[in-house]
């Protein structure tokens, strides 16, 4: 009876080891289900970009909360992890390791522009990762590698297509313009965009009178405008960073530059702070962009999104604006979140996959995504400066101050040509 009662006693002890195992192995599974889905990512919070990347910051910030507000991807919240790249390219690579491997993020992203989205690629390219990039012009030209996502519309053709909207506006005037200058900072965005350019000039029958890079470090744009102007260029493009795009503006003004058209490819030009910089100094200026407050770019949610934005900008001292690159950090988002639903997966494979072969709905309107990762057909704008009287910044929250003069799709209203008669 006794060996019987110790043999029962054993058993127990037994079932509850196996039950404690079954339990203990169960858990896992149960918590890795309640925990969040991580994207990492670097953004330049410090540096020459910071004002840009503090601005895309708070867009992704708000997805975040959309999403978690809706009960997040898969049933499980969503959470950011991100770190200044200080706008240091030499930073992005050690970034991108610690995402990967010390936090463990499911996704990574993109931070904002050509310069910083270049060092990441070797990364995301080893461990075959989903790359969702925010504002690169051509990253993937010499990779065509297939998990790149480029939410910027540059088109099929980055450099050639981007480009090819401010030369096309140009080629449809009366009497056509026939000369050419092109200038930019030696930098990676400029390239691109000045070999783009150079393409499109060959395409649509220019003839370059001048085609120089100057310093990034150049604070001086005077001596450059004086040599361009002693061209007489019927036309110029401009590929610069903000404060060379500033520079340049003031320079034209200065030495009385008065071509047919000028602007191009002038980053800086859609941010308040430039904007209520240079005033009325902008009109007449021909530049691309991606989204201004016109009526033919309504598209859904953007409205609700700006107005939660600004609120949000006001209090952090940023853009107050939002209309260039907040919209796009989100979209670039929603993009990723769409495509982690609709497999119901975090594998890497398989939501490229899907962002790669589905047409996604976003803030900045329908996005589908051509072989090399960029936007199957460009849709770059080109705005006209109109009208501008004052600094004041009220005034940009309003359309007819950038009107869209390219495409005809998007078009809001007519080019004033030459720039000289939009000056005034």
């Amino acid at each position: 009876m006794r060996r019987n009662r110790s043999r029962t006693r054993a058993w127990a002890v037994v079932s509850l080891l196996i039950g404690a195992l079954f339990a203990s192995s169960a858990w896992p599974g149960a918590a890795s289900a309640a925990d969040p889905i991580k994207i990492g990512f670097g953004m330049a919070l410090t540096g020459g970009l910071a004002a840009n990347g503090k601005a895309a910051l708070i867009a992704m910030q708000l997805w975040e909360a959309d999403v978690n507000k809706k009960g997040g991807l898969l049933g499980r919240p969503v959470q950011l992890v991100y770190y200044d790249d200080q706008t240091k390219g030499a930073t992005v690579p050690g970034i991108y390791t610690k995402l990967l491997d010390v936090d463990k993020v499911h996704f990574v992203v993109s931070g904002y522009g050509t310069n910083l989205i270049a060092p990441a690629m070797p990364i995301v390219m080893e461990r075959k990762l989903v790359f969702p990039a925010l504002f690169g012009l051509a990253n993937n030209e010499k990779h065509n590698y297939s998990g790149y996502f480029q939410i910027m519309p540059a088109g099929p053709r980055p450099a050639i297509d981007w480009t090819g909207t401010y030369l096309e506006v140009a080629a449809r005037q009366t009497p056509k313009p026939q000369t050419l200058a092109l200038v930019g900072a030696d930098a990676e965005y400029p390239h691109n965009a000045l070999a783009g350019i150079r393409e499109n000039a060959k395409r649509l029958g220019f003839k370059v009178v001048y085609d120089s890079t100057y310093p990034p470090n150049t604070v001086d744009f005077t001596p450059i405008v004086r040599v361009i102007k002693a061209q007489n260029p019927d036309v110029v493009f401009v590929a610069s960073y903000p404060p060379d795009s500033a520079g340049m503006v003031l320079a034209a003004h200065e030495v009385g530059l008065q071509p047919k058209m000028f602007g191009g490819g002038m980053v800086g030009l859609q941010f308040a702070a430039l904007l209520t910089k240079l005033g009325p100094k902008l009109n007449g200026i021909v530049n691309y962009d991606f989204w201004v407050p016109e009526p033919t770019l309504k598209f859904s949610g953007i409205e609700d999104f700006l107005k939660r934005y600004q609120a949000q900008a006001e209090k952090a001292g940023v853009d107050p604006l939002g209309h260039y690159l907040p919209p796009w950090a989100y979209a670039y988002l929603q993009v990723l979140g769409q495509a982690i639903e609709g497999t119901k997966s975090l594998d890497q494979q398989k939501v490229a996959d899907y962002v790669r072969t589905q047409e996604h709905d976003t803030i900045v309107g329908k996005v589908k995504f051509g072989a090399n990762g960029e936007w199957a057909t460009s849709r770059v704008l080109q705005v006209q400066f109109q009208g501008i009287e004052t600094t004041d910044i009220a005034q940009f929250h309003k359309a007819g101050k950038r009107v869209v003069v390219w495409p005809e799709q998007y078009k809001s209203g007519k080019l004033i040509y030459p720039y000289s008669s939009a000056m005034k």
